[in-house]
């Protein structure tokens, strides 16, 4: 291939790559602005209420993540029948993925209701915000209902590469999320003041709003008419709600494995006191925060690869998640330089606590180190959704975060009690071992779809000329 042809090809996949993952980008930083404004506004309320924040929104994260995750196939299997032009089967994935999320909101509102105040007591999670910790989890998970139809809405539309809508919703909650936090944690406009819990209901309320506005936009829109959307109510299938399971659940899975990492070691800092709770709430909500772009672009990575394998092109597919893997991990080297640039400056933007900062500015170099395994992991991940490769992946989460990260973090937050930067140590040797093991495992998988079809296609023209001699 000459140069041009590269350079060519390396443009127009940089456009096709961006023109879905920019919306999305905007969509997860608007997500993470929601998570930052929610800190932000807890901190004006004291390192307890923002602590409080902290815990009960890793509470709740673990079982939306599992949500997310189980409901995110919807993704993929869009692309396919979008890249093989069926865009009439679409629908019905569409509206068994939202009866499987109201079903699945089921249990976590009961665990919220019912189980996390014990739960919370016997981890140890300290008195002093204990209470406004459970207060929230139970306020945040009323919203569940309405996440859980909003992603199978939205990985619908994410499925056919038409991201704006999913932009556009985000900015919405964002702005309604500050504003009900702003009405429910200080007690504006004669609402009582609630503080921390108050910022668990503005997000379940805003969650319900959003549902809704995605929900009216796509019924009314002639763009998604070709899919057959709600044109009925069917009930509920078998054998397509087996599809999203069999293919979600393993990247559920996943995806629970990473962000219970992280929410894991979150709930361990809520037993060292409110200072420490809430230095770690800062770090991670802002690498969080950053990790938003390449998670977007997974997300798109997934699409053009289900896109080009749903038309037959396997070299291009390969090309793409490839290319899509870089993209992740240049993008967190620039943020890693940025955080080593920049760290007194972001902590104070959180808080004037002196010994807060000094912890959180110690946490984000950690965060600086594991920034690129972090970008390549999610790449590598989402370039595997598309061929459908669900299971191995799993397996590599699992075993590089629960059986290398957290046992690290473990020991050194309750065996050795070390400063909370050496907890944070077993982020940067499990992440590490997933990007190595994600990205061999994608260089497999790609060329071995490539090296079946090429013998596939020698056996059917060999057969065909056999045929054709007797």
């Amino acid at each position: 291939m000459h140069m041009q042809q590269i350079v060519r090809r390396f443009g127009r996949e940089t456009a096709a790559l961006l023109s879905i993952a920019w919306p999305l980008i905007i969509n997860n930083l608007s997500v993470a602005g929601m998570q930052f404004t929610d800190a932000v506004m807890a901190g004006q309320l004291g390192a307890e209420s923002l602590a409080a924040v902290a815990v009960g929104g890793s509470v709740w994260f673990l079982g939306f993540a599992f949500v997310l995750g189980v409901l995110m196939a919807i993704s993929p299997i869009s692309s396919r029948h979008h890249g093989a032009g069926d865009e009439a089967l679409i629908g019905r994935y569409t509206r068994q993925g939202v009866y499987l999320g109201i079903f699945l909101a089921v249990p976590i509102m009961f665990f919220a209701w019912f189980l996390a105040a014990p739960g919370l007591a016997a981890i140890g999670i300290d008195i002093a915000f204990r209470d406004m910790t459970i207060g929230y989890v139970k306020m945040i998970s009323l919203g569940a209902p309405g996440m859980f139809i909003f992603l199978a809405l939205r990985f619908t539309t994410e499925g056919i590469g038409y991201t704006k809508p999913i932009m556009y919703t985000s900015i919405f909650a964002l702005v309604c999320n500050v504003f009900l936090n702003w009405v429910l944690m200080f007690g504006k406009l004669g609402a009582p003041a609630m503080g921390a819990v108050g910022c668990g209901l503005a997000s379940g309320i805003t969650m319900w709003i959003i549902a809704i506005l995605l929900a009216s936009y796509m019924v009314t829109s002639r763009k998604y008419e070709p899919l057959d959307l709600f044109s009925r109510l069917s009930p509920m299938r078998p054998s397509v709600l087996k599809e999203i399971v069999f293919l979600g659940v393993p990247i559920a899975i996943t995806i629970t494995a990473e962000a219970g990492l992280f929410n894991a070691v979150s709930i361990l800092m809520g037993t060292l006191g409110p200072e420490i709770t809430a230095a770690h709430q800062i770090a991670i909500n802002f690498a969080s925060t950053m990790f938003m772009v390449p998670l977007a672009m997974n997300s798109a990575i997934t699409v053009r690869v289900g896109y080009a394998l749903g038309k037959g092109d396997l070299e291009y597919a390969r090309f793409a998640g490839g290319f899509g893997v870089f993209m992740c991990a240049l993008f967190m080297a620039c943020s890693a330089t940025f955080l080593l640039l920049f760290r007194d400056a972001i902590v104070s933007v959180y808080t004037q606590d002196e010994a807060v900062k000094g912890i959180a500015i110690s946490l984000l170099l950690m965060a600086a180190i594991f920034q690129v395994a972090d970008g390549i992991q999610i790449g590598a991940a989402g370039a595997l959704r598309g061929y459908k490769d669900t299971r191995i992946p799993m397996a590599v989460n699992i075993f590089a975060y629960w059986i290398i990260a957290f046992p690290l973090a473990y020991l050194a937050a309750v065996t050795y009690k070390l400063p909370p930067n050496y907890i944070w140590g077993g982020f940067v040797v499990g992440l590490s071992v997933a990007a190595v093991m994600l990205t061999w495992r994608y260089v497999r998988i790609s060329g071995r779809a490539i090296t079946e079809s090429v013998v596939y296609s020698r056996s059917a023209e060999t057969d065909s000329w056999d045929r054709s001699d007797s």
